[in-house]
């Protein structure tokens, strides 16, 4: 017998596609206008996936060996090929179990429960960055008001920054320019039965950090947040300004250790500069897309979302 040595050219002129997977997504939020809410919609419809918004808490589970199941107001929800998380601070216990009932049901998940969970518990995340060695500001953690006085001294005296753990969008953050101011704050605070932590001032970074949005082990986008004159919050919910930020390469690999270290694929790194390098702040399993996009003028939508599709294919 004698075999072709070479391709038909019909065949040789057949171009090679590889086509991409559709899939059905689910986006868990309690606020579906929400702009970055929308956008992860937006993006994900434009590439041919069917999307569903669903709100978290009105989800409940049933937790069997055989077949685990989710009911969404009234009925058996849907199959789904890829979850994606936006679990706010105040539903994190309950927003988490859901997401493990997914992980359960063999379903994919943009962001696992047990990194939502340290991402959203404040202290535990420090905890588990200052393990791996990451750079942090000095934290302070204490439970009795006999203590204030080493804790200031632990942090370097004032002024320095007191924060609510349970707080978000720099709201429960106060700067305590002076002992005193100090004292009576963290007692407010520790009367109130709030649980607090105590952080050096970064003076150098000037009211100012960087959000670093990390997907899938890469920056895909920075941003620098300024706060308004006689404010030291550099939120844009507390008035701050943002613009496009160029970093140092060991911002940037600061950032995308600070997510692998916490679990997260998705995730807003934010930092300060400082005398000694980046230090890390706060590790976010949901960060906000609005301010991000405007000031780099990037789709980060998309880049989920076409993200997600890579790893789902995987999973």
């Amino acid at each position: 017998h004698s075999f072709p040595t070479r391709r038909p050219s019909h065949l040789l002129a057949r171009p090679i596609t590889f086509t991409r997977c559709l899939m059905k997504i689910a986006i868990l939020s309690r606020r579906p206008k929400l702009y970055s809410t929308r956008r992860l919609e937006e993006e994900a419809k434009k590439r041919g996936h069917q999307v569903k918004i669903i709100d978290t808490l009105r989800c409940y589970m049933n937790i069997t060996t055989q077949n685990p199941y989710i009911h969404y107001k009234g009925k058996i929800l849907d199959k789904f090929d890829a979850i994606i998380p936006r679990i706010g601070a105040s539903i994190t216990f309950y927003g988490a179990a859901l997401v493990r009932q997914f992980e359960m049901m063999g379903v994919f998940v943009a962001n696992n429960s047990i990194a939502i969970t340290r991402a959203q518990d404040k202290l535990r995340s420090l905890q588990i960055l200052s393990r791996k060695g990451v750079g942090l500001p000095i934290t302070g953690f204490a439970y009795s008001p006999d203590d204030i006085q080493d804790l200031i001294n632990m942090v370097g005296g004032p002024p320095l920054v007191i924060k609510i753990l349970e707080g978000t969008q720099g709201i429960g953050v106060v700067l305590a320019e002076t002992r005193q101011a100090a004292i009576s704050v963290i007692e407010a605070f520790l009367d109130l039965q709030a649980h607090i932590m105590i952080q050096e001032y970064i003076k150098e970074a000037k009211a100012a950090d960087i959000r670093c949005f990390v997907v899938n082990g890469k920056v895909i986008a920075a941003m620098e947040r300024q706060a308004k004159l006689g404010e030291f919050r550099s939120n844009i919910h507390r008035g701050g300004t943002i613009r496009l930020a160029k970093l140092t390469t060991e911002e940037r690999s600061t950032a995308v250790r600070a997510a692998k270290v916490i679990g997260l694929d998705i995730a807003g790194v934010d930092l300060l500069r400082s005398n000694r390098g980046p230090l890390v702040m706060e590790v976010n399993s949901s960060p906000g897309l609005e301010g991000i996009e405007k000031a780099t003028q990037k789709n980060v939508a998309e880049i989920i979302i076409k993200s997600i599709e890579k790893r789902a294919l995987k999973y």
